[in-house]
């Protein structure tokens, strides 16, 4: 089958952007030649020990020949990485990102395209506390929602084609806008790192002996609560900021909850406990039915 670009270019080759490298060599069916790039010479030899991709390199003039360039650096980084590439870019290809706030990105990267070139971001809802080439596995987005926000305006051929791309990585897709992106993510997956790197805080600032009792018998819980706070630090430090205000605002929607909780827990108010736990079952055979656990 012919593949459905000629070439692609991944920037920042870690767990997203090294499972679509694995993806797509599995497969034969996204992109003829593969690039990857990096501006760290150990991630691009890295990737050419295990064999992802068939061009390794940090030049942003070899990166703009691909028919799609996908950047899969921290949210901080996009906009820096894609004023590097676009003014190289040329007619007829794509620009797509996996960045998991999009707050004005979309806008501002939609501004400076050069005549020509489409910019389709999209985010995969999935991932594991590693990182790096290593991290990565070609079922990684297999049965897990790949959600688009492309721009007002963007060109309807090509967001078909960034569609088609997650589609061919195993992805479901569905298309929103940047709002709805950050206020479903600030739920789903950013408030559970927060929470997740804030107990693992709590648990290091209790007493010495509290602390290494709690660090040697942890029970299931509380390992598999904190499984994510291994995630990296400064893409995280990343994401909170740039999705600030949906963040803050679930995380009070949080608090509220959690004080109610305690309240009820406090007052021996059986009921309440009761339904809430039940909600909270509920929530988890949800997820379960949509194959997203």
């Amino acid at each position: 089958m012919t593949p459905l670009f000629r070439s692609l270019c991944i920037v920042g080759p870690g767990l997203i952007g090294s499972s679509v490298l694995r993806r797509a060599k599995e497969t034969n069916s996204i992109a003829g030649m593969l690039i990857a790039a990096d501006s760290n010479p150990r991630v691009l030899e890295r990737v050419r020990e295990l064999g992802i991709a068939d061009v390794t390199t940090s030049d942003p003039t070899v990166i703009a020949q691909a028919e799609c360039v996908m950047v899969c650096v921290p949210v901080g980084a996009v906009e820096n990485v894609a004023r590097q590439i676009l003014p190289h870019m040329k007619p007829g290809s794509i620009l797509t990102d996996v960045a998991s706030v999009r707050g004005q990105l979309g806008p501002t990267i939609h501004a400076i395209l050069p005549a020509g070139v489409s910019y389709i971001p999209g985010h995969p809802m999935a991932g594991t506390e590693h990182s790096g080439p290593d991290a990565g596995f070609s079922t990684l987005f297999e049965d897990r929602w790949a959600l688009l926000v492309p721009p007002d305006g963007a060109d309807l051929e090509s967001i078909a084609k960034i569609e088609t791309l997650w589609n061919l990585c195993g992805a479901r897709t569905k298309i929103l806008s940047d709002e709805q992106h950050d206020q479903i993510c600030a739920m789903v997956s950013h408030l559970p790192h927060l929470l997740a790197f804030t107990i693992c805080d709590t648990a290091d600032n209790l007493s010495d002996e509290i602390r290494a009792a709690v660090l040697d018998y942890a029970a299931s819980g509380f390992r598999d609560f904190t499984r994510i706070a291994a995630s990296d630090p400064v893409m995280w430090r990343d994401i909170f900021l740039a999705n600030r205000e949906a963040l803050l605002g679930t995380l009070d929607r949080f608090i509220a909850d959690t004080q109610a909780m305690a309240d009820a827990i406090r007052d021996g108010d059986e009921a309440t406990i009761t339904r809430k736990i039940e909600r909270g079952r509920a929530i988890r055979r949800t997820l379960i039915e949509n194959r997203q656990a």
